[in-house]
């Protein structure tokens, strides 16, 4: 049930997206550049990690939209279950498991983060661009997940999965078109 007078109690993030187009619209272009635009990281796995960060701070929304978009582009059913239980016996790439624990760290206990966890990032082959695209999908669900949870927005498993296909076929740059002005508007 959404905290806002002016929408129903049933709102989606959606609708809070159509009340305030001015906030919205570059909050969406900043989604679209970073989750579907160029990066070491396949849309997979920033899929994956909003979904992970999301989960870490108990938003059920935003876990479970980004869980779900994660499947669509081919993450494992069961995979986030696994890694919130614990990322080093979570069956995902090496290479993944220094970037899942930064982002569990940061998200978690973000004044204790040291070069050391960065290095670690280094040490499997990732680059400066792929640590700063972590760093930002990271502090991107925090943001989100406050964002969320202040609204009061909720739902579930059927509109997990249809927001889910929604962000797969169109993009972030699919929700700006719905806020581009129209007749009358």
């Amino acid at each position: 049930m959404t905290y806002l007078k002016s929408l129903p109690e049933d709102a989606v993030l959606l609708q809070v997206f159509d009340a305030f187009p001015a906030t919205s619209k570059p909050l969406l272009e900043y989604h679209e550049v970073l989750l579907r635009g160029p990066s070491p990281l396949t849309v997979a796995e920033r899929e994956l990690i909003a979904g992970f960060v999301s989960a870490l701070n108990a938003c059920n929304y935003c876990h479970g939209v980004h869980e779900a978009t994660a499947r669509e582009f081919g993450i494992a059913e069961g995979l986030m279950s696994r890694l919130l239980e614990e990322v080093d016996a979570a069956p995902v790439e090496e290479r993944m498991k220094p970037l899942l624990r930064y982002v569990k760290k940061l998200t978690l206990t973000p004044s204790e983060m040291t070069q050391a966890d960065a290095d670690a990032v280094f040490a499997v082959g990732w680059t400066d661009q792929a640590l700063h695209d972590v760093v930002s999908v990271c502090a991107l669900f925090n943001f989100m997940n406050r964002l969320v949870e202040g609204h009061g927005i909720q739902t579930g498993p059927e509109y997990f999965r249809l927001a889910a296909k929604r962000l797969h076929d169109g993009g972030y740059a699919g929700l700006l078109k719905r806020l581009e002005p129209r007749g009358g508007r």
